[in-house]
């Protein structure tokens, strides 16, 4: 049996992996050859349901699209992530699929700042988001900043004091920084 760890396995490996009962209720992504448990804390995780809750009531009154959260994963090539939030516009829809091989239009992830290792991985995977066309939003709680990156721009770093738009991925959302970390 395999184990998270940083040596490379494949794409068949990583599924075989994750196929196995013991991990069943467990999140695992492959990043860059290497299978990573998802990570999670209370104030991370309560950062990403709340961004997720004001793109709800977004999609409310714009339903041009569909959301998913951290208990859904992408096939980005032949890499699988497991955002905090993914956006889909239609045509598009979710599939039924663990991993959607869909690509997504925007992810959110929010920084698990455990390790060295986790902000490698999450380099990783915002390369190859914007490689594949995608819109990502890095939030940083501890510094309180969302860096936005979108293919083919220069990435913009809003702090508390700003506003996040949803550019021509989202039309029309904006959301004042603050709110995401404020929890009045």
């Amino acid at each position: 049996m395999l184990a998270p760890s940083k040596q490379h396995v494949t794409l068949d490996a990583f599924e075989a992996f994750i196929a196995q009962p013991e991990h069943a209720d467990r999140i695992f992504q492959l990043i860059a050859g290497e299978i990573v448990e998802v990570p999670s804390n209370t104030n991370s995780s309560g950062v990403g349901i709340r961004i997720a809750g004001f793109l709800f009531v977004y999609f409310l009154d714009h339903p041009i699209g569909a959301m998913s959260g951290e208990a859904g994963g992408w096939k980005i090539g032949d890499e699988r992530y497991v955002p905090d939030v993914a956006v889909v516009l239609k045509p598009k829809t979710l599939s039924l699929e663990w991993f959607n091989s869909q690509t997504p239009d925007l992810v959110v992830e929010v920084d698990y700042p455990s390790s060295r290792e986790s902000r490698r991985h999450l380099m990783v995977k915002v390369a190859n988001y914007l490689s594949a066309g995608v819109v990502v939003w890095v939030v940083y709680p501890e510094d309180r900043e969302v860096y936005v990156f979108v293919p083919g721009q220069p990435v913009k770093i809003l702090t508390e004091n700003d506003t996040l738009d949803g550019g021509a991925v989202l039309p029309g959302f904006t959301l004042a920084v603050s709110k995401i970390f404020d929890w009045e």
